[in-house]
């Protein structure tokens, strides 16, 4: 079978895309990517070309470039071309120089993609390609994914030539005459991709000849492997999370007693912007005081008495708010909170203001709904006969102060160190007051949105 039927094979096996769908194919004007084009120019897909000039090369950059324009006048097909300052963006945003310009090259065609109507983007990816990548995420320790390589399909982008390699595609070009430019820096080692390719493959090749095709094989069985690794892991998931408005609420003992619990927590951290070492720092956090905490970019992971939550940073969407110092202003579902750690002065008689005991609060508060279960020792309460503090439930706490079912549920309670300090809005615990001892006070605001 030649080259163009294996081709067409291939988009049919996988369903990679529809005769009327419109293609933009990433061309560099490297043997793959003109190979590519060339079939599917004979295939009679709807297609377009897009190359980046990444600028890193010089004159051959420059090269380059025009050598893409010309081959779409060739191919009759429409040309875009975008120029990027690599160096310079890579330095701005403290990345390397490669992922950064794997980051500019794949942001720049969804944009081209969505801007002008293409179905799908097209890279000419070969299963060389294929085998490094599992080889990098081996090593890289990217987990059970990372070893199904590079997919054929993915959302939009799509690899129609992962059934062959690089050495066909030579021998393609040269029977066909097709004209491609060498990229001299594919020889030298400075990326990542080019050490694997160059050194490392080559070095196992020559003691295990038939490794590539090896692994390939191996890339199927990890693929089959990866379906069950989900299936099982969306079990443990389904048994282990209660959903709460826009948190994650786990069960601390139920979560002890997963195994594996690493695997599982990672799984269940991930989706979350938590990476490998975080999930290893939730693993401490299960076994250590309320109110401890670790973070991703848009999530905090805490635990509380008898759970694990996963809330969102943005505390106007959660239910679950650390406040990890005083002076500091949150916003949050019910309005505005306020804190401020300001020396003693007179009392404001208003319930949405209140002073605490500064030394009888330890942060990391935390603001959420009340709950049934919950009590505190409302101020002024005093248990009969004794002088005590009265201890009391909030549920029978509400129900005294004759709030209507709709008004319990915008209940909220601040809490320190497991104790609740504060029904907000409506009473302060009688233990964390201010007395003629009090040197300094914690002054909670709220302010009803």
């Amino acid at each position: 079978m030649d080259l163009f039927q294996s081709f067409q094979q291939f988009n049919y096996k996988h369903q990679l895309w529809k005769k009327q769908d419109r293609l933009l194919l990433a061309v560099s004007g490297g043997v793959d990517s003109v190979v590519l084009s060339h079939l599917c120019k004979a295939a009679g897909v709807a297609f377009s070309i897009a190359h980046c000039n990444f600028q890193l090369r010089g004159n051959d950059s420059i090269r380059d470039e025009a050598f893409v324009e010309a081959l779409a006048k060739r191919l009759e097909v429409q040309c875009y071309i975008q120029r990027f300052d690599t160096r310079l963006i890579s330095t701005q945003q403290k990345t390397s120089v490669e992922e950064t310009a794997r980051h500019l090259r794949y942001q720049w065609f969804e944009e081209l993609r969505l801007q002008n109507g293409f179905d799908y983007i097209l890279t000419a990816h070969h299963s060389d390609d294929h085998v490094e990548t599992v080889l990098m995420n081996f090593f890289r320790g990217t987990g059970i994914r990372g070893l199904h390589g590079i997919l054929p399909k993915k959302n939009k982008i799509i690899r129609p030539l992962l059934f062959t390699d690089k050495a066909t595609l030579l021998n393609f070009a040269a029977a066909n005459k097709l004209e491609f430019v060498v990229d001299y820096t594919n020889a030298e080692n400075e990326y990542t991709r080019n050490y694997f390719r160059n050194e490392l493959i080559p070095s196992l090749q020559k003691v295990f000849p038939s490794v590539v095709n090896n692994l390939i094989d191996n890339i199927e069985k990890f693929k089959d492997v990866e379906i069950l690794y989900d299936q099982a892991i969306e079990k443990q998931l389904h048994n282990l999370i209660e959903k709460k408005g826009n948190e994650i609420h786990i069960p601390l003992l139920k979560l002890l007693k997963t195994v594996p619990l690493q695997t599982v927590l990672y799984e269940l951290l991930k989706p979350f912007g938590f990476n490998t070492n975080q999930a290893q720092e939730v693993i401490h956090l299960l076994s250590s005081e309320s109110g401890k905490l670790v973070h991703s970019n848009s999530h905090r992971v805490f635990s509380n008495r008898k759970w694990l939550i996963i809330a969102p940073l943005k505390t106007e969407s959660a239910q679950h708010i650390l406040i990890d110092q005083p002076n500091q202003s949150i916003d949050f579902e019910l309005g505005q909170f306020k804190l401020e750690h300001l020396p003693i002065q007179p009392i404001e008689k208003l319930a949405t203001v209140v002073q605490l005991d500064a030394e009888k609060i330890k942060f990391p508060l935390l603001l959420r709904p009340w709950k049934k279960g919950d009590y505190f020792y409302p101020l002024g309460l005093k248990k009969e006969g004794s002088g005590k503090a009265g201890k009391k439930k909030i549920s029978r706490f509400l129900m005294d102060q004759k709030l209507s079912i709709s008004e319990k549920e915008k209940v909220w309670v601040l809490e320190s160190n497991k104790k609740i300090c504060w029904v907000v809005g409506l009473r302060i615990d009688e233990r964390v007051k201010i007395t003629h001892q009090t040197k300094s006070i914690i002054k909670c605001t709220f302010l009803l949105s």
